[in-house]
């Protein structure tokens, strides 16, 4: 009680506890309630939405968690300042070209989120970048103004060049960018076959690299791109077939997340260096494509960190612009229009997954007893001995002697040695000693290696309602750091230090890597689920690839989707309800037929029927709860 009147925890504690206000962007804070808040700007001022009250809505319409949310505003909001920054960094600096920003689909191929992009960013002319026959189908139909680019990566065969061509023949930018020498050859016999004359633009290999995890994007071993004497190749071949205006666009791509803006710097530099000898070469040209790169700041730490970046938005385009305008001036080249492909910045921000916490399971002592018998086995009594007398003199052969008495009772364990609840009495002794070593070890000047990193050996399992490899699989993939906060209840002190597991069967379906300053921590506060009915947590920034990269680990499906649009008044709609994948439908995914599952199983019910193990009621009452559970969601319902 004491302690309460002294300190009573404060929201503010918890937001400087999370980084919420750092890794948010402004977009997310805590309100005076303890609840994360959504934050959007509009002329009259900002509007503020509890997420818990989203939440409360998606119960109460029968949908719960897992849940997939999508707010359309940041989407719409992080669109207007790519491309007003770009504008800003133009008129300050006098740039004579255009920006136009590119998303590609791959990073989120959702039909709600492209419509949306290109619906909201028709007035930016934003276009798109399609990396397949696929996605190319989907761009030529989606896209809605002939002044928005559309940039063609990947493999391209003589369908996906035609398709390409004829769209260009309807007025719209479709860009072939050459990304393999053998590529070219196709594009100008397509052309001749067509009679349509193709834009065309060449992937650079530069020598720039990026940092963090796809620093392999760039360099000399990258997979895709020409190198100089390839893009020579290129010019000589145009030239021969009299087309060389047709080459309009250089492009490359450092990277999806480049945490240092020097990286990008160099880049530019190298990229422009290229664009204008193609223009003394006599190449058309008219277009500088900067690939993506653009990074999401997932700690807050604004660092140079894989996790972050050390620059915003506005700086990355004032460095872009300058770079380009450096080069190109002093050679008297007119600027082209600047193109870069933003997709993770795009739309991470917008979507964060939902799920509850079914249960924890917690590193607590069970009671010990106030002395153990005179006639108990020596490692018992040599635990006991330990944790009465460890002091901070003796921290280190106290932490050490515990760890040997721990094994010596496991090894005796095996040989039979000691029973199951002297065990369970051992382990109790140990997992007290090492709290004890904790507590104390803040108070000693020079702090043991062993000692170090203790209290993350310490730590509950709290199980989420959700899949990793469905909803968050580069957190399982290549170590991704998303923010994770409860969203609920952070007017309290998180007093439990935890990872999160999923209900997945799988030794690496958790997550136990948390964004924190410059630095990935193992563990989470959070709360202790004691006379809590429910408790809410939110994974945020998770817009960018998550949904593409999901699998069907388990066979847990697509969680519900939900998007609302947050008005002026304060007050928000659910625009659009995309319900989760039954077991039906995760099933079929892989080649059963549900309905030959369940005719598979109503025989074996009428074979328990005949051999009496089942009435006749309780046969129905059996194909009841199977036909329902195939018709139900794939995750655990309360």
């Amino acid at each position: 009680m004491a302690k309460d009147l002294l300190h009573q925890w404060k929201v503010s504690e918890s937001a400087d506890l999370y980084g919420i206000k750092e890794w948010g962007a402004g977009y997310f804070d805590l309100n005076d309630k303890g609840e994360a808040v959504v934050r959007v700007r509009y002329p009259s001022g900002i509007v503020e939405v509890s997420l818990m009250d989203v939440v409360q809505g998606i119960n109460a319409r029968g949908l719960g968690s897992p849940v997939l949310l999508r707010i359309q505003n940041l989407l719409d909001m992080q669109i207007t300042l790519i491309n007003e920054s770009f504008r800003k960094a133009m008129k300050t600096l006098e740039y004579k070209g255009e920006f136009r920003g590119v998303f590609p689909i791959k990073v989120n191929q959702q039909h709600e989120i492209i419509n949306e992009i290109i619906q909201f960013g028709k007035q930016y002319h934003h276009g798109l970048e399609a990396g397949s026959k696929a996605e190319l189908l989907v761009a030529l139909a989606m896209i809605a103004s002939t002044e928005s680019p559309l940039i063609c990566n990947g493999y391209k065969d003589a369908e996906f060049i035609d398709l390409g061509l004829q769209a260009t023949q309807m007025g719209y930018k479709v860009f072939f960018v050459v990304e393999m020498p053998s590529e070219l050859p196709l594009i100008i016999e397509r052309s001749r076959a067509t009679g349509i004359r193709p834009n065309i633009g060449v992937r650079l290999k530069i020598a720039a690299k990026g940092g963090g995890h796809w620093s392999d994007s760039g360099g000399d071993n990258s997979l895709f791109g020409l190198t100089a004497t390839q893009i020579v190749d290129v010019v000589d071949a145009l030239k021969a077939e009299q087309m060389l205006d047709c080459l309009k666009l250089v492009h490359y791509h450092l990277g999806s997340q480049i945490p240092n803006i020097r990286d990008i710097r160099v880049a530019v530099q190298e990229t422009v260096r290229f664009y204008a000898d193609l223009v003394e070469e006599g190449a058309a040209m008219g277009y500088i494509d900067l690939g993506g790169g653009l990074a999401v700041d997932y700690d807050g730490s604004r660092t140079n960190f894989v996790h972050s970046m050390n620059y915003n938005i506005g700086e990355y385009c004032l460095d872009v612009i300058e770079v380009v305008m450096q080069v190109l001036d002093d050679k008297g080249i007119e600027h082209p229009t600047v193109i870069t492909e933003s997709g993770r910045a795009t739309v991470a921000y917008s979507t964060l997954l939902v799920f509850d916490v079914l249960e924890a399971s917690r590193t607590e002592t069970r009671d010990l007893p106030e002395k153990l018998p005179e006639d108990s086995q020596e490692l018992l009594l040599n635990l006991e001995e330990t944790l009465r007398i460890v002091n901070v003199k003796n921290l280190q052969e106290c932490y050490n002697d515990a760890v040997y008495y721990r094994e010596q009772v496991r090894e005796h364990y095996k040989l039979g040695q000691i029973t199951l609840r002297n065990r369970a009495l051992a382990e109790n002794y140990f997992l007290a000693i090492m709290k004890r070593v904790v507590t104390l070890k803040a108070k000693i000047k020079r702090m043991p290696a062993e000692l170090e990193n203790l209290e993350s050996a310490l730590f509950d399992v709290y199980y989420g309602n959700f899949s990793v490899f469905q909803s968050l699989p580069d957190s399982w993939a290549i170590d991704q750091v998303f923010p994770v906060i409860p969203l609920h209840k952070l007017n309290e002190e998180p007093t439990r230090k935890a990872i999160i597991a999923d209900i997945t069967c799988d030794s690496d379906g958790k997550l136990d890597r948390f964004a924190d300053f410059h630095d990935v921590r193992r563990t989470i506060p959070i709360h202790d689920l004691d006379n809590l009915d429910e408790y809410y947590i939110g994974v945020f920034l998770v817009g960018a690839y998550q949904e593409t990269l999901g699998d069907f680990h388990n066979l847990f499906g697509d969680t519900h989707v939900v998007s609302i649009r947050i008005n002026e008044d304060g007050s928000f709609d659910f625009v659009a309800e995309q319900e989760g994948d039954t077991i039906a439908d995760v099933v079929s995914i892989v080649h059963y037929d549900p309905k030959t599952l369940i005719r598979l199983f109503r025989e074996k019910a009428e074979l328990a029927v005949r051999q009496k193990r089942l009435t006749v009621s309780e046969r129905r009452r059996v194909m009841d709860n199977y036909e329902a559970g195939m018709n139900g969601y794939t995750y655990f319902k309360r």
